[in-house]
């Protein structure tokens, strides 16, 4: 191979080693640019309120909230409730006056509390 052969080969591979570099950082720069447009876009639907994250776990309080509100625990609450209104009840007919009254008023509080807790069964 002579000498100027060889000149303009290496050259040849220069240039096409350069555009390969062009177009690496090119597409880099491209993905640079997609990612910041798929953050804002994100961002954007979370402050709208569009998107939300369904591939969350739920977190340890929220389970333990789960909890509270077991159908065992609202079945509970309401044999509770309804032991309290018979006990209320009981002392309603005894009573006179505005002892009656304010145990009356309890009454309907704790009949507004059964009938929730019924709701929730």
């Amino acid at each position: 191979m002579k000498k100027s052969e060889l000149k303009s080969s290496i050259k040849e591979e220069i240039f096409n080693m350069l555009e390969d570099v062009e177009q690496t950082i090119k597409g880099t720069q491209a993905q640079k640019d997609y990612n910041a447009e798929l953050a804002k876009t994100a961002e954007l639907e979370k402050a709208v309120g569009l998107k939300e994250d369904e591939d969350e776990e739920p977190t340890k309080s929220q389970l333990k909230g789960a909890s509270k509100d077991s159908v065992a625990n609202i079945a509970n609450k309401l044999q509770q409730t309804t032991k309290e209104m018979k006990s209320t009840v009981n002392k309603w007919k005894t009573s006179e006056g505005e002892e009656k009254q304010k145990l009356r008023d309890k009454l309907l509080k704790l009949t507004n509390i059964k009938k929730e807790l019924e709701s929730m069964l």
